[in-house]
């Protein structure tokens, strides 16, 4: 199954990840904290599912129980996230910029009770994944079509909760679930070759059942091809295994994992956004 998006379409989303990229840069760096790199390299992926025909969502009715849900296990990308969900029309672009400020609702990790459109509150990592589980398990007793979708990192992967909910999905043949590991090689404390080397990472996961698939998670046509296979397999969990580079986009941030839990100074984020065409 492929997507049937045209080169316009394709370059279009380009063109809003690489927006997204913008707003990922300005308000870390206006927060002076946050995730920049970890978001930067997730930021298509997440780009695709919302904005390429593949995710089912109603800004005005963020409680619309037919909605697909989105769940960002790897929360300290909330950065990602919000840039998504304003772009989408959950909340004005303006309010990025409070992003960590006293009272606001872009929290430092998503806080499914303050923001309209986030799903679930996470940022301990490891639990996403049994969240979704729990969304899927009621998306069939309701007899609903909903699918859920759950972004993983792949250092998160070290969670031995990330294995057991495997398991779980597997052995009940959750169909309408699909994970997505963003494994852009890197953590917050090295690289995670070096942390806990989990390789191969893909897999992993086959051999726990899933029906696996591995892309470029830069390429958007990959990515939609990807979601759109994954959400034909009905009779299993699906995982999407993404190769992304931490910071993408930005050549000295994809140079220096440090970046992970640290925001650009101002004349750093001068350069970047100079690097990404907006001078």
């Amino acid at each position: 199954m492929a997507t049937n998006l045209s080169s316009s379409d394709l370059t279009t989303l380009r063109e809003t990840a690489r927006r997204l990229r913008r707003y990922i840069i300005e308000m870390t760096t206006a927060a002076g904290s946050g995730h920049p790199s970890s978001s930067l390299s997730a930021i298509d992926i997440m780009t695709a599912l919302y904005f390429g025909g593949i995710l089912r969502y109603d800004p005005q009715r963020p409680d619309w129980p037919d909605r697909d849900r989105f769940i960002l296990s790897k929360g300290h990308a909330a950065p990602a996230l919000y840039a998504v969900l304003a772009e989408a029309g959950y909340f004005p672009v303006e309010q990025l910029m409070t992003l960590r400020r006293i009272g606001s609702p872009l929290e430092g990790h998503p806080n499914m009770r303050r923001l309209p459109g986030v799903e679930a509150s996470t940022g301990s990592l490891g639990q996403g994944l049994s969240i979704g589980i729990g969304h899927a398990f009621a998306g069939r007793m309701d007899g609903r079509t909903y699918r859920v979708y759950v972004m993983l990192g792949d250092g998160e992967c070290d969670e031995g909760q990330v294995w057991e909910a495997a398991m779980c999905a597997r052995h009940y043949r959750l169909g309408n679930l699909t994970a997505i590991v963003d494994h852009n090689k890197a953590q917050q404390s090295g690289l995670v070759k070096d942390v806990m080397n989990h390789m191969p990472l893909a897999e992993k996961w086959r051999v726990f059942g899933w029906h696996v698939q591995e892309i470029d998670g830069h390429d958007m046509r990959q990515i939609l091809d990807a979601l759109a296979v994954a959400r034909g397999v009905t009779d299993g969990p699906s995982v999407i295994v993404a190769h992304t580079i931490k910071g993408k986009g930005v050549s000295f941030v994809e140079a220096d994992w440090t970046f992970h839990g640290r925001a650009l100074s101002p004349e750093q984020a001068k350069r970047a956004l100079e690097e990404l065409g907006w001078s």
